[in-house]
């Protein structure tokens, strides 16, 4: 019987792709372990978000041994930087507020390491996601994971055919629950590992005060207006709000009021009752389709606008230029610029946007 394909497993030092790693031993695979440092950590903070840490790379080491696995770190400082960092400030500056983890797995995890994985003989990378991918006349769907807790596949939408013709998702019919009790009976040091929340490259959760760092000149103050114009405060830059924010607005008002616009150009930050946060219809730019080719007419969809909100049904419209028309049919609160809207056709990903 032939050996089993060579695989990379993106370790990235927590419980999940620890866990996917130590089934793809089981299941018969070569398996090589990869992680990626991100950023440089020597600048004093203790305070880094809890994911691509040093600690966290440690960890990663720790468990390949365990596991009898080749381990190795590469320095993704320059790529990561460019990419995914500025991205972070540009959109925090224009006013937007974004989503890095998507734009990690699209443009950095998956464009970066089957070039590794490739060049090292295997031909795939795994992954601790909570997502599934199935072959499908030819092409390959990627789905939502079976737990619907830890679903991930929204952070996915960006993937291309070509990534995902490489990627292995092992945790994708399990549950969390299951992949730390699995963690435990194998004795892996990193079972009952918190799972990150913050940015990883943000330190002490502030991420205004990255912004502004690295911004420098370009954060402005400006002022906080209500629909009709009028001031009612003034604030210390667009970047420090995103649409939906009721905290650190410093106003008094009888009743409670929302961001419900943010004006970068001008440094006006729009403030409204919740009601003026509804919206009906958005604009999605730089939307991938899965399929690779967008539908060649309107088609129904349900869209989520957010990881945590369910997703509603709503008529997508293709647009030139790779962008694309979202009626949705119920209002929906705090439609995010520089969020993704993702597209599903019950548990398949059709694909998704930045919503402009």
């Amino acid at each position: 019987m032939p050996p089993l394909p060579r695989i990379v497993v993106a370790m990235s030092g927590g419980v999940d792709s620890s866990v996917a790693a130590l089934l793809l031993r089981e299941a018969g695979h070569e398996v090589i372990g990869l992680s990626m440092q991100l950023y440089d950590q020597r600048g004093g903070h203790a305070g880094f978000g809890s994911c691509c840490t040093l600690d966290d790379l440690h960890d990663a080491r720790r468990v390949a041994s365990l596991l009898g696995i080749p381990h190795y770190i590469v320095n993704l400082e320059g790529r990561f930087e460019e990419t995914v960092v500025a991205n972070f400030v540009r959109e925090y500056l224009a006013g937007r507020t974004p989503l890095p983890c998507a734009h990690c797995n699209t443009d950095l995890k998956f464009a970066e390491l089957v070039d590794r994985a490739l060049a090292l003989g295997a031909d795939a990378v795994a992954t601790g996601h909570y997502a599934r991918v199935q072959d499908s006349g030819g092409r390959r769907r990627l789905l939502r994971g079976a737990d619907p807790r830890k679903d991930q596949s929204y952070f996915l939408f960006g993937l291309t055919q070509a990534q995902l013709s490489h990627a292995v998702f092992p945790l994708a019919d399990m549950n969390k629950d299951d992949v730390r009790e699995l963690a435990r009976r194998h004795g892996l040091p990193v079972a009952d590992k918190h799972d990150s929340q913050e940015i990883c490259f943000v330190p002490d959760d502030d991420y205004a005060a990255v912004v502004a760092r690295k911004a420098g000149g370009a954060v402005r103050a400006g002022e906080i207006v209500d629909r009709t114009g009028a001031v009612l405060g003034h604030h210390d830059g667009v970047h420090r709000f995103t649409i939906g924010q009721r905290k650190g607005l410093r106003l008094s008002s009888r009743e409670p009021l929302y961001v419900v616009g943010l004006d970068a150009a001008g440094a006006r930050v729009q403030v409204g009752p919740r009601h003026e946060l509804e919206r009906r219809v958005l604009t999605a730019s730089g939307v991938n389709w899965i399929a690779g080719a967008p539908p060649a007419e309107e088609v129904a969809a349900a869209v989520q606008i957010r990881y945590r909100h369910p997703a509603s049904p709503a008529q997508l419209t293709p647009l030139p230029d790779g962008r694309a028309r979202v009626e949705f049919g119920t209002a929906q609160s705090a439609i995010t610029p520089g969020q993704a809207a993702v597209f599903y056709d019950g548990e398949e990903v059709l694909g998704g946007g930045w919503i402009e």
